[in-house]
């Protein structure tokens, strides 16, 4: 964890339509709400609001300060369709500092363009940007970070496995799909850390699969056009409720 990140928030009062006037005055309406906690109107900065998103994302806690303290997750923000990064509205769900939370945190590729396999013109491709992990609220990563460096020749790969998890984080297990009478005696559940996060290929091969993988797009939609595929109504939006 780096810096705490702090909101102000205040009580709010206004609610349903009548939050536009906020907006208007440099506010972003918001709620908070959480286990053993009664949802609460709140309003904070919109200013404030756009730094504290662009910084916690989801899976940093956000401590919220004014009338009373609290630490929280950011659970959803509902952005105005039209107006490019201005948020309507923000969600927050209350967490105790002693009890663990997930968080679904980013996965960053540590020394891109210094493994042996990039010297030599192969291409690492990551094929996994981010997973669940289970932590106390103030001990969750911001991200989680795995060497590439060792990779050498196609075919090598990296797992969740190599990834180095400070004391007290875990990933967040989850099942294949399938229901205990399918797997086989003896059979063992794949682990979360057997999930493949960057793979080493050799750039011919993988032109080819995604000029493949393009063909086959081009040939659904002919399919698509050819049966007279319709289009999907389109609907008023509609304001999330307040």
């Amino acid at each position: 964890m780096g810096d705490k990140i702090t909101l102000r928030i205040d009580a709010r009062e206004v609610q349903g339509k009548k939050v536009a006037s906020l907006r208007a005055q440099g506010l972003t309406p918001g709620v908070v709400y959480g286990q053993g906690v009664d949802a609460t109107p709140v309003q904070a900065d919109s200013g404030e609001v756009r730094k504290v998103v662009a910084a916690a994302g989801k899976h940093t806690p956000v401590m919220l300060t004014g009338a009373k303290k609290r630490i929280a997750m950011i659970k959803d923000v509902d952005y105005d369709p039209i107006r490019h990064g201005y948020i309507r509205h923000i969600s927050f769900h209350a967490v105790k500092a002693n009890e663990p939370v997930v968080a679904e945190v980013p996965i960053h590729l540590v020394g891109e363009g210094e493994s042996a396999a990039e010297k030599a013109g192969l291409i690492v491709l990551q094929a996994l940007d981010k997973v669940q992990v289970k932590a106390l609220p103030m001990d969750l990563p911001e991200a989680i970070e795995i060497s590439i460096v060792g990779l050498t020749e196609v075919g090598d790969r990296v797992t969740l496995a190599d990834a180095v998890l400070e004391k007290g984080v875990e990933f967040v297990e989850h099942h294949d799909g399938r229901s205990e009478e399918d797997i086989e005696e003896g059979e063992e559940r794949p682990s979360v850390t057997d999930l493949v996060v960057a793979n080493v290929y050799e750039p011919g091969a993988l032109q080819a699969a995604n000029e493949a993988a393009a063909g086959d797009a081009t040939d659904e939609s002919a399919v698509e056009a050819e049966n007279g595929a319709e289009e999907a109504p389109v609907g008023e939006d509609t304001e999330k409720a307040e």
